[in-house]
């Protein structure tokens, strides 16, 4: 029997400093009602969605930086109606949040939240880019070391939907690390869906052109999906926030590594596609048939060590 589900990429243009939660929310439910205008079943938003993105300001008001960005209850009574809009009109979706636990503790975390309104995963962003301490000569700074801990729930997968599609998220930066992918496929990953805010310019490398960017960002998602077998949901927070570009490029990408839906613009835009979960099975039953060809035993270093150290044959 034919599993297809038409996914919807749910871009957002900027969002500045001084947009409000609520002017936010409300671009956000215009686009989940433009997605289910195209038939989409399951919207992919992006990371951090209800506020611009904050860690390229250096803040010392820990306080007022929590009042402002962060989220302690979700759905709270400002991004409810999103909740209210997706149960009615029976879409689930993917989001991403700056995540504020009782404990105080801090994460760049995202949730999948079904048709019915209830929340069915959540993940916290492990790959942190950027630095913790002050630039003030760098053009912007990127200080997710500083605002947010690493991750701690891992790389995880549900089920989602009546066909029970198997689904895997995680966020941004993680997008460019292949252990990603690979553990949520190991995990019996069908789709892998992520929301971004991808600054145009590299501060750490100033010189790298902004196609090069673009580039890499669709090189890693087209890999992923190939290799695992899966399809790739990537949307973005794009555009001109108060003066910093985000590249844009939300895509969906098919198992076979092909992109088969783009944005085209740096605004609010939805792109859609219906997809066929069959199709990476010949891609995980052959070319990359885990249990057959994979050998771990020869992958250890992988997860023993972290940084290089040259170890020459001879």
């Amino acid at each position: 029997m034919a599993r297809h589900l038409k996914i919807a990429a749910a871009q957002l243009g900027p969002l500045h400093k001084a947009d409000s939660r609520v002017a936010a929310v409300k671009r956000l439910v215009n686009l989940l009602r433009e997605a289910h205008g195209m038939g989409a079943k399951f919207v992919v938003f992006p990371e951090l969605a209800f506020t611009t993105f904050f860690p390229r300001w250096w803040m010392e008001d820990q306080a007022e930086v929590d009042r402002r960005y962060f989220e302690s209850t979700v759905p709270s009574p400002e991004t409810r109606p999103l909740f209210e809009e997706a149960k009615k009109l029976g879409i689930g979706f993917y989001i991403g949040y700056a995540e504020l636990t009782p404990e105080k503790r801090r994460f760049n975390a995202a949730i999948l939240v079904g048709p019915d309104g209830s929340i069915v995963g959540k993940y916290r962003k492990i790959h942190l880019p950027g630095h913790a301490d002050h630039k003030p000569k760098a053009a912007f700074q990127h200080l997710e070391k500083k605002y947010f801990e690493v991750g701690d729930l891992g790389f995880n997968v549900w089920k989602m939907f009546k066909d029970e599609v198997i689904v895997g998220q995680c966020i941004c930066n993680d997008r460019r690390w292949p252990e990603t992918f690979r553990v949520m496929g190991l995990k019996g990953a069908e789709m892998v869906v992520l929301g971004y805010n991808t600054p145009s310019d590299n501060v750490y490398a100033p010189h790298e052109p902004p196609y090069l960017r673009v580039f890499h960002h669709n090189l890693s998602l087209q890999a992923a999906a190939y290799q695992n077998g899966i399809w790739v949901i990537a949307t973005a927070k794009a555009g001109k926030e108060d003066g910093f570009w985000l590249h844009g490029g939300s895509v969906i990408v098919a198992p076979t590594g092909e992109i088969v839906a783009k944005s085209t613009t740096e605004e609010d835009e939805v792109v859609s596609y219906d997809c066929d979960m069959a199709l990476g099975e010949y891609i995980r039953n052959t070319t990359f048939n885990f249990a057959k060809h994979r050998r771990p035993e020869h992958y250890k270093l992988i997860s023993e060590r972290a940084g290089v150290k040259l170890e020459p044959s001879n």
